[in-house]
């Protein structure tokens, strides 16, 4: 295996900041110094700059591990959702870096959006300088976390450099006739003036933003035919290569929906010459030459002229005719559709309604053969996919992407509208569309148009909704500086797809539902290796803070005005005036006065006890309550690994005679305690940095180490090579958190005289970011765990060497061997078995069994028929 390791701005290991103060003061103690939050700070400067490097070589794909936090939205100051975030992607890029693995950790922004553009018009400023101005303020509090991102791949979605390959990717999806135009009747924000989707109307049809009241407007807006593949989208859920997707399989399901029908856009006769989405089970019905369509009431075609006048149809091009519209509520709709293909010639039902509403004007005598259908229904999908009209499977609720936007600050969509050519996409060596400054007053449309020169063309002004930024990200931040292409797709090969995607929930539905979408379209132009983008998810929880509300008005106060009367019972007052006042755990927010400033928990803390606070008590997945009460127990330890060192270091220097013989009972019993525990909290922190991504859990793994430390006697610590191990593994697992802390830590473990461990398994004369993850030793006994439907029968202990050989045959023959296992399963049938193996940790043999029914035996004196009676209990023997 090809090991990367990480070279130092420094040659050789680096100086501790406590070594830099006593060679500047003669008067310094290192053994008095105490772990101050101003040593913290002077300790984190020191080493800033020297442990937040990410080393990611392009060139070498064997061992890559490609973990990816969703960048963030330049608001200008990072909250306590962004450390988090940051926080759990960095922990675990560290390990694999230290595990050997070529990590990859992008960061970049996702600047476009109204946010940015509403900031910048109240401040009489450019979209472009506010959001610059944040970025630039957002990255020196990034660098300040700590985080070990690779800036050299940096990248924004404003800059042209960017969404000149948006618009490429725009066009890519117009030229396969997957982005068109079409009138939709829009939720519109009349403060924000633009469209908002569906997701962001609340339930009491308010705007997510603007809090008021949304309006129905019927614009032209452009879309992109997510639809059509919306069968590989749902099938794509079963990708083997998904691992802990858990609940957001469901939510992507049950956001697509189930794939049971086929979907067609058709032309309507109105003026306008809107297309008319039609879904059907049957695509046969469009053969039906007495065919007519029914739309809800509600529909918004109802307003057309046309409908008024009860002159609006839709060409079928599959039965060469054309199909009636009709307005009523009376038919029983599809699921979240308002449009029903009435079919006379095939339903009796559709007859009745046919001559009911009076289209019974024609010939009748049409009947289609039942046994001619599938053969009906070939023939319109593939000439629905040669005109292009639709004929993909596709669930009756789920509807193409809305991604027009009708405001400045966003990705330009590279279309020219001609009196003459209709809508005309811009020649690609003419990207990118430039957005010009909104402050210049050059905002005029006209343009040339590139088709036949006409010079009184208008370019498209609307801008692509910032989803369609953050669909292919992932993708570019590989190849950012590509000024010829997209991006290398021979370097997307050997990279994609992302082994770890971090990012909350609320990004779980739309972000991930067009960013896979998008992948599935590269991957159909075969630029991309594989259609699903993701390998594994990691969900985060919310950052929440403690609220208070007075009861009668709902309004926020902080708490500083608040007496809190019993915090178990969420009982408070408000100081002033002593009403009642409300306490709840809510998401941070600066409505709520319930947010923490990360920036105040780095000063008063220090990063990395940040780092570790955000980390501990609760796994990642979960929501953190952001309690002050919580922290003691991340500061103490930290003091405790401090004096560790202190005690190693005084217990070192001891010239005096050693109190125990290191070859006596005593001694060597001490030791071989360190040794287990060494190998017992080294395979629990491994497992869940590598496998459960539970870091509170090995943060827990790490401080029972500690506490195993602090109890070895001195003579252990002047002379035991498994405390010297022990200590070194306790460092190294602690770097991925807090690397400054640690790497202080490390230069002072390997200063210390008198070194035990001559083995290869420690580089002394590097940084702790540049060793390799401790690793269980190969005669430490693991455990192989034998359960049975789930519950745990036995666990049988196998030497490390051995277990790591173990197949789900061996592990059946060891169950199979083992008394507790086989009396169990007496009465039993085995249905199925299930063997993980976890490297260098554990073994795991599921069997999951059926219990046997046991034949009822005749009662005494029964008569001959037996066998009847067998029968009716269902025991018949052939």
């Amino acid at each position: 295996m090809i090991r990367l390791r990480r070279t130092l701005t420094l040659r050789g290991l680096q100086r501790t900041w406590c070594q830099r103060l006593l060679t500047q003061s003669c008067t310094g103690n290192k053994q008095e110094l105490e772990l101050t939050n101003e040593v913290k700070q002077n300790i984190e400067e020191h080493w800033r700059h020297k442990v937040n490097e990410g080393q990611f070589n392009r060139q070498q794909s064997q061992d890559k591990y490609y973990v990816l936090s969703m960048f963030p939205y330049p608001s200008g100051n990072l909250h306590m959702g962004h450390v988090r975030v940051y926080t759990i992607s960095d922990a675990v890029a560290r390990f694999h870096r230290m595990c050997g693995k070529n990590v990859f950790q992008p960061i970049g922004w996702d600047s476009f959006g109204l946010p940015a553009e509403n900031a910048a018009n109240q401040r009489g400023v450019e979209p472009s300088q506010w959001t610059d101005q944040n970025i630039s303020q957002m990255k020196q509090q990034l660098e300040r976390l700590g985080c070990s991102f690779d800036w050299s791949h940096e990248l924004s979605t404003c800059s042209p450099k960017y969404y000149k390959w948006t618009q490429k990717l725009f066009l890519m999806l117009h030229q396969q006739g997957l982005a068109y135009q079409n009138e939709a009747l829009v939720n519109w924000d009349p403060v924000d003036q633009t469209v908002l989707a569906d997701e962001q109307v609340d339930a009491n049809g308010c705007s997510w933003r603007s809090g008021v009241k949304v309006e129905k407007k019927l614009l032209k807006q452009w879309f992109i035919r997510t639809s059509s593949f919306a069968k590989q989208l749902l099938d794509g859920l079963e990708d083997p290569t998904l691992r802990d997707w858990r609940d957001i399989i469901n939510l992507q399901r049950h956001w697509i929906g189930e794939c049971d029908g086929f979907a067609f856009n058709l032309q309507t006769s109105s003026a306008r010459r809107n297309l008319l989405r039609v879904w059907t089970p049957n695509p046969e019905y469009l053969k039906d030459p007495l065919g007519f369509l029914v739309l809800s009431s509600k529909h918004y075609l109802a307003k057309l002229p046309e409908a008024e006048a009860g002159h609006l149809s839709v060409e079928n091009p599959f039965a060469k005719t054309t199909l009636p519209i009709i307005f009523s509520d009376e038919v029983n709709f599809p699921p979240k559709c308002d449009v029903y293909l009435a079919a006379p010639s095939f339903r009796q039902e559709d007859r009745e309604l046919w001559e009911k509403v009076g289209l019974a004007f024609c010939s009748s005598d049409i009947h289609f053969n039942s046994t001619n259908w599938e053969i009906l229904r070939q023939e319109v999908l593939e000439a629905a996919r040669r005109l292009n009209v639709g004929g993909y499977r596709v669930s009756s609720k789920l509807q193409d992407w809305l991604i027009s936007r009708q405001r400045y600050w966003g990705t330009p969509i590279p279309i020219i509208h001609c009196a003459k050519c209709g809508s005309v996409p811009v020649p690609e060596d003419q990207l990118p569309v430039i957005l010009p400054p909104k402050q210049s007053g050059i905002d005029s449309p006209v343009c040339q148009c590139p088709k036949c020169g006409d010079p009184n063309a208008r370019r498209e002004t609307d801008t692509m909704d910032t989803f369609v930024d953050s669909s292919w990200y992932y993708l570019r931040f590989l190849d950012s500086h590509n000024d010829k292409n997209m991006f290398d797709p021979a370097l997307v090969k050997q990279f994609m797809p992302v082994d770890l995607y971090i990012g909350g929930k609320e990004h779980a539905v739309l972000h991930l539902y067009y960013a896979r979408f998008m992948n599935h379209f590269l991957h159909s132009c075969g630029l991309t290796p594989t259609s699903e983008p993701f390998s594994r998810l990691l969900v985060q929880g919310m950052v929440m803070g403690r609220s208070f509300r007075i009861k009668g008005s709902g309004r926020y106060v902080p708490e500083s005005q608040v007496e809190i009367i019993n915090a178990k019972k969420n009982q408070a007052l408000l100081k002033e005036t002593k009403e009642p006042v409300v306490m709840s755990w809510e998401k941070m927010s600066k409505s709520k006065l319930n947010g923490v400033e990360p920036s105040e928990m780095f000063n008063e803390y220090g990063t990395d006890t940040t780092r570790l606070i955000i980390l501990a008590d609760v796994a990642p997945t979960s929501h953190r309550n952001w309690s002050s009460a919580t922290f003691p127990g991340i500061l103490n330890w930290q003091k405790r690994l401090w004096i560790t060192l202190k005690a190693f270091q005084s217990a070192r220097d001891d010239p005096s005679p050693p109190e125990v013989d290191t070859q006596s009972d005593v001694f060597l019993a001490e030791d071989a305690k360190l040794f287990d525990a060494r190998n017992f909290y080294i395979k629990g922190a491994t497992f869940n940095y590598r496998h459960a991504h539970q870091l509170s859990v090995a943060i827990s793994k790490m401080q029972g180490l500690t506490n195993s430390l602090r109890r070895a006697p001195n003579y252990i610590q002047r002379y035991g090579k498994q405390f010297e191990r022990a200590l070194a593994a306790q460092i190294i697992m602690l770097a991925p958190m807090a690397p400054h802390f640690a790497s202080e830590l490390w230069s002072n473990f390997v200063s210390v005289k008198g070194r035990l461990n001559t083995s290869s398994e420690l580089q002394w004369s590097e940084d702790v970011l540049a060793q390799r993850w401790p690793d269980i030793d190969p005669s430490y006994n693991l455990d192989l765990s034998i359960k049975v439907n789930g519950f745990e029968n036995c666990v049988i202990k196998v030497q490390r060497t051995h277990l790591d050989k173990v197949t789900h045959s061996d592990a059946l023959d060891i169950a199979f061997n083992t008394e507790s296992v086989t009396s169990y399963l007496i009465d039993k049938k085995i249905r199925t078995t299930n063997f993980v193996l976890y490297p260098g940790i554990e073994a795991i043999l599921n069997i999951y069994v059926d219990k046997v029914q046991k034949t009822q035996k005749p009662p005494p004196n029964s008569s001959k028929g037996n066998t009847n009676k067998d029968e009716a209990h269902g025991e018949r023997r052939d």
